[in-house]
């Protein structure tokens, strides 16, 4: 979803770029643990003669560290080598690279909750727990709680945050003042405002989000977790208990009952396309989607865009707050040492700061919190993002292997909701049943 992040130009001044590289660089070659020898002096470069390879998404994130590579190889005398791949050819690529056995790439671009469980079990990506606490410079403990959730195994740290994202409400600010409606604050009352602004015949509808089978899971999951539910307990399915059936059933019906004409097969870039025509009251999907509401040349209403935090159920407000893409190091690197130092200055507070200026939202709650931090960034969204990434669940679909087949499963339920079906406790056994079968099979991986 966040190929449609409107590529920006880095800002920032040069004094701050050399403050990101020394602060990444600092200290000298490490050793496997991530530890430093000091480098011989200041004009020391720790790693030269050295070089690694970067793969990278077609990402905006990707545009943006370009441009700070010379001057992180100038300070290294490390040579970074960089090849970027579309989403699915970076998959398919790493997956045959892996599977040879390959050293290379050094360090990539990956999706946590897609890949991360696969390319962990498959022992392709290198722990980096130990790397990530030995320099406390580094500050390991600025990163938002969720978003290591993210990119945690097992119990083990398999990748570094580099793009966050939360699930939010977005509203029409002009619909609710005249109907004299408050932001919505509850599931509940989302529902009777949705009711209230809906009017098909006038070509306004209450409310629009992903219908499709396998992209609506990801939205779902908000109101999931708001109910009080999750997709499993452990290695236990749990998507027909009272509370997710309450969740789907809202949402399906919402879809069902408020949406658009086609709902049941938009995904986001539909979904905000007649919400930008002045079509739709509300909209739930992620914050970091925000310019397709409010650019003027794309939306018919961009100055009318209101945020808030997801509307809280019987669990309270519990968005999704996710790593969707995060840097890992590959288990072979030739150069694990070199591979590490340059993830520790990619992600370092510095050049977080850079990337996030350029547009892509980090996952440093120290940046959220400076001023120079949100350049860019809608005022009022910055709030609602900081909230979300403190509160939010670390997860937006059911952490598995079988990911694709996990959410086809989750999906039925909802669009089965959307067809009309009553009976939904039968549609979620079902689907409970096939869920746990994609688990136990996932454990034989």
């Amino acid at each position: 979803m966040n190929r449609i992040l409107k590529r920006w130009t880095g800002t920032g001044t040069a004094v701050l770029l050399t403050s990101a590289l020394l602060a990444g660089c600092a200290g000298g070659a490490k050793n496997e643990a991530g530890e430093g020898t000091q480098g011989g002096g200041a004009g020391a470069k720790p790693f030269q003669g050295k070089s690694i390879t970067l793969v990278t998404a077609n990402h905006p994130w990707g545009e943006a560290i370009k441009p700070l590579l010379p001057e992180f190889e100038a300070a290294t005398g490390m040579k970074v080598n960089v090849q970027s791949f579309f989403e699915d050819q970076l998959t398919q690529k790493l997956t045959v690279q892996f599977t040879a056995g390959s050293a290379t790439p050094d360090v990539f671009m990956y999706r946590p909750l897609q890949e991360g469980k696969l390319f962990y079990k498959n022992g392709w990506v290198q722990p980096l727990d130990e790397y990530s606490t030995k320099d406390a410079a580094y500050d390991f403990n600025d990163f938002s709680k969720s978003s290591i959730g993210s990119v945690t195994v097992d119990g083990k740290l398999a990748g570094i945050p580099i793009i966050t994202e939360q699930e939010i409400l977005y509203y029409r600010k002009d619909l609710l003042k005249n109907a004299g409606i408050e932001v919505p604050k509850t599931l509940d009352e989302l529902v009777a405002a949705v009711k209230k602004l809906h009017d098909p015949s006038k070509e306004m509808y209450g409310f629009v989000a992903r219908g499709q089978r396998s992209p609506l899971v990801t939205q779902v999951s908000s109101f999931l977790y708001s109910e009080g539910a999750d997709f499993m307990n452990g290695d236990k399915a749990t998507i027909n208990t009272p509370e997710a059936v309450k969740a789907f059933t809202t949402y399906g019906t919402l879809l069902k009952d408020f949406g658009p004409p086609g709902v049941l097969n938009m995904s986001w870039p539909q979904a905000f396309g007649i919400f930008a025509q002045g079509k739709v009251a509300f909209l739930t999907d992620a914050n970091s989607l925000y310019k397709n509401a409010t650019d003027p040349e794309k939306s018919k209403v961009a100055d009318q865009v209101g945020f808030a935090m997801f509307p809280g159920g019987k669990g309270g407000s519990k968005p999704y707050s996710i790593t969707s893409w995060g840097l890992a190091m590959n288990s072979k690197a030739a150069n694990k040492d070199a591979a590490w130092e340059f993830i520790k200055w990619a992600s370092s507070k510095d050049v977080v700061l850079k990337t996030q200026q350029a547009g892509n939202p980090g996952a440093r709650a120290s940046i959220w919190d400076k001023a120079e931090g949100t350049t860019g960034f809608p005022a009022d969204l910055v709030p609602i993002i900081k909230e979300s990434a403190k509160n939010g669940v670390d997860h937006d679909r059911p952490v598995v292997i079988s990911v694709g087949e996990a959410r086809d499963a989750v999906g039925e339920i909802v669009q089965q909701v959307m067809a009309g079906q009553t009976n939904i406790q039968d549609t979620a056994n079902k689907a409970n049943a096939a869920l746990q079968a994609i688990v136990d099979k996932d454990k034989g991986k």
